[in-house]
């Protein structure tokens, strides 16, 4: 059993609610280059979420997806370029490979409105569905307790899991699991949602569940990133798609066009692959 801290787990304190332009992004990155020593994974991205935007990350797999959106929500550092969140750009301190994050304090705002759901669902195994959800905006954001419950008991319903509030974890199927980890990202009222493979550790049926939440969330206008494998909701639910090959954006734009009208020769191999009946 894996167990987080709640700032990496549990993560939505609000920022300053200081009045920004529509137009601000809720997420912008320029020029990311995130490298493990000597392999550079990311080489130069260029990504903007606007607020009630759905951006799907796809590509094969090492292909940068999920380092992207660590980087994105500073579990990653990265060594050049810069990562803003709502138009607050992230402070550095020192270069290259020993480049970090200079403010904690501001590393707890920009994290902590950014709900991650992990491919894994790293739901505590000793606590209720209900004290799972409930757990961070009582630890983290301090809220009231009974709040906190009828908050919590709201977004069980959204997932349609409002019946599971008093089972264990390992009551559930995986995607039960997963819905309540969504609903958990949901109680602490983030900014953005980020999805990192959400159904990859599903069979197909179990996958369809956690689906039709996210195409959900979509249409409510929530801002979120997604990586994901699924090439049908990617089409579905995103309002722009982008491609990455070995570390750069090899193609992006409408999922229209991407899926429908690729141009690039590398996009064609991985939708031909991926999208095979």
């Amino acid at each position: 059993m894996r167990f987080f801290s709640p700032i990496n787990l549990l993560n939505t304190v609000k920022c300053s609610d200081a009045a920004l332009s529509d137009e601000t992004p809720v997420i912008e990155i320029r020029n990311l280059h995130k490298a493990y020593g000597a392999l550079e994974v990311i080489k130069g991205v260029d990504l903007v979420a606007r607020k009630g935007e759905v951006i799907s990350l796809i590509g094969s797999s090492g292909s940068g997806k999920s380092t992207i959106l660590r980087c994105a929500n500073l579990l990653e550092d990265s060594q050049r370029g810069d990562i803003l969140f709502k138009g607050e750009p992230v402070i550095w301190r020192g270069s290259g490979l020993n480049r970090h994050p200079g403010d904690a304090k501001q590393v707890l705002r920009i994290r902590t409105n950014l709900s991650m759901i992990f491919q894994q669902f790293n739901l505590w195994a000793h606590l209720t569905i209900l004290e799972n959800v409930m757990e961070a905006p009582v630890t983290v954001l301090g809220r009231d307790k009974g709040e906190a419950e009828a908050s919590a008991r709201n977004y069980l319903d959204k997932v349609g899991i409002g019946d599971k509030c008093d089972v264990f974890p390992a009551q559930l199927s995986g995607g039960q699991q997963q819905r309540a980890a969504i609903a958990r990202g949901l109680c602490m009222e983030p900014e953005a949602l980020l999805f990192d493979e959400p159904t990859s550790a599903l069979d197909p049926e179990l996958e369809q569940e956690v689906v039709k939440v996210i195409k959900d969330l979509a249409a409510e206008g929530r801002t979120m990133l997604i990586v994901t494998h699924d090439m049908k909701m990617a089409a579905d639910v995103s309002d722009h798609t982008v491609f990455l090959h070995q570390g750069l954006i090899e193609e992006e734009g409408a999922p229209d066009t991407l899926f429908g009208a690729p141009k690039s020769e590398r996009l064609k191999q991985f939708l031909s692959s991926t999208m095979a009946v």
